[in-house]
């Protein structure tokens, strides 16, 4: 029997709860299932708790998306997404004026060891204490420089991960530059490549190299609420 010494290092997730979220939506709802005169609560009086859930992948928690986001059709990232393990590259890259610069980004890549990546992390923040409460809304996080995406996409990165509700600017007219430069031209032939979002990273994980868990919940859409998990 193979045996692992593999070791978890840290769980990169945010829940699907009041806070974090981002976009302008409202906190998740979470209500009891009301059939008849029988309520889906044991604070009812009932036997069970039997919860409906309300929320959007995109703005409520940690979530994985597939280029389905901007494409007209939505491709389930539940279909397309199949690589769970990966080994992926942790870099702190600190914004300027708000953007976080791919001269900046290059030098962190250029002092890392890059063989085999396939997946990226971006840090922009190295004290991230408040974000499991944070509301991003209108808040014109540090968003990435198109180009980085586009570079990553040629070195044959599969994943990008970031700390922030989007890889763009919050409001940017609807372009999502780095969205589109990271999936390509042609985004509907590289549906197996996703972008990961409102991840948590503490300032205790060192940058380097992992390997990457990246569980995605079964959700047929572009988006579904995932969990990054890094280990070494």
């Amino acid at each position: 029997m193979n045996e692992f010494n593999l070791q978890l290092i840290a769980d990169l997730s945010m829940p699907v709860a009041d806070v974090p979220r981002a976009w302008y939506i409202d906190a998740p709802t979470f209500e009891p299932v009301r059939l008849g005169d029988w309520t889906g609560s044991v604070a009812a009086g009932n036997s069970v708790n039997f919860f409906n859930v309300g929320f959007n992948p995109h703005a409520h928690g940690t979530h994985t998306e597939t280029a389905g986001h901007i494409l007209l059709e939505r491709h389930s990232v539940h279909k397309h997404f199949k690589d769970y393990f990966s080994k992926a590259l942790l870099l702190t890259v600190l914004p300027k004026d708000g953007v976080v610069q791919l001269t900046d980004f290059l030098h962190a890549w250029k002092a890392s060891d890059t063989q085999n990546i396939r997946s990226v992390i971006i840090r922009t923040e190295l004290e991230a204490t408040q974000a499991p409460t944070r509301n991003y809304s209108n808040t014109d996080w540090p968003f990435l420089e198109a180009e980085i995406g586009a570079f990553l996409r040629e070195q044959g990165v599969d994943h990008l991960l970031i700390d922030q509700p989007s890889v763009d600017q919050e409001e940017d007219g609807g372009a999502l530059a780095c969205h589109h430069a990271f999936w390509g031209p042609q985004p509907e032939t590289s549906l197996y490549r996703t972008i990961s979002e409102l991840l948590h990273i503490p300032s205790s994980v060192e940058d380097g190299v992992y390997l990457l868990n990246l569980q995605v919940a079964p959700l047929e859409n572009d988006a579904a609420p995932s969990r990054p998990l890094l280990y070494r």
